[in-house]
């Protein structure tokens, strides 16, 4: 073999080298990227799942929305395909990629409505609770009484996070912290007045029924508030949202109508980018 031979076989051997470490750092990158991701991800849907109250285990949200993103992207691929006359692979599998990416995050989002529906039903609640326990004051009750007459009589999710209160209150933990906790975990801004309420009469000694009275009143006042600005932005925000689908819902009639016209965004690294980074 002459010399030629020789550093041709030598630049291609080292060629090959560095691909293949190339290929080894990027799929440990990737790996640690992808594990660091899932650990985030298992945390984060553990404490959703404890803040709607649901026994499943966080890895199976993970499973589900990684299903849901193959059942996604696989129907979004047959629909294209059968749907354009011009189908082509990278068009396949750019409509593929951006389907799996909006339902991946659907089970975590089902996850925060849940939530929100949660909080909404807690706080329409609240303001029957304060008069509960107004009255088992005025009664002559203690106020851990009180409270546990509100597990007993109130629906839910109210009784369970009472339940929760008072049960911390019987290991041991003073009321003071347990009504923060409670504040911490509902994110409530209707409890943090409560709660700073109880807190502020128990240690200056302050007439607690007379200001549970007020707050009733006053969240009763705030939530008529918020139900007339819901109703009077109800129009407004359904415009926002027909708005921000249109561009979706155009897109993809002009790529069932206009093949040809919208082929630049499948067939360009350039149209490409530009759909994943919409």
């Amino acid at each position: 073999m002459d010399s030629s031979g020789v550093m041709t076989l030598a630049a291609s051997v080292c060629a090959f080298l560095c691909v293949a470490l190339a290929t080894m750092v990027l799929v440990d990158f990737v790996i640690y990227v992808s594990a660091r991701y899932k650990e985030k991800f298992l945390q984060q849907t553990a404490a959703e799942l404890d803040d709607v109250v649901l026994q499943v285990p966080p890895g199976r949200i993970l499973d589900v929305s990684l299903a849901l993103s193959a059942f996604g992207g696989f129907m979004a691929i047959t629909f294209s395909g059968v749907g354009s006359r011009n189908w082509s692979l990278e068009q396949g599998i750019v409509i593929g990629v951006v389907a799996a990416g909006i339902c991946f995050p659907l089970p975590r989002l089902y996850l925060r409505f849940l939530k929100q529906h949660r909080l909404r039903k807690f706080n329409q609640q609240l303001e029957n609770t304060i008069m509960s326990i107004s009255a088992s004051l005025k009664a002559g009750f203690s106020i851990n009484q009180a409270l546990n007459g509100v597990v007993a009589e109130s629906p839910q999710p109210t009784a369970f996070e009472f339940q929760l209160l008072t049960n911390e209150v019987r290991l041991g933990v003073p009321l003071d912290e347990a009504l923060e906790k409670m504040v911490a975990r509902l994110e409530s801004p209707d409890m943090e007045l409560v709660a700073t309420a109880i807190i502020t009469a128990r240690q200056t000694g302050g007439e607690l029924t007379v200001v549970l009275a007020r707050l009733a009143g006053l969240i009763r006042e705030r939530m008529r508030i918020n139900n007339k600005l819901m109703a009077m932005t109800s129009q407004g925000r359904m415009q926002a949202g027909l708005i921000g689908v249109a561009p979706l819902v155009l897109f993809f009639a002009m790529s069932a109508i206009a093949p040809g016209m919208m082929a630049a965004f499948y067939h360009s690294s350039l149209g490409i980018l530009l759909l994943v980074a919409t």
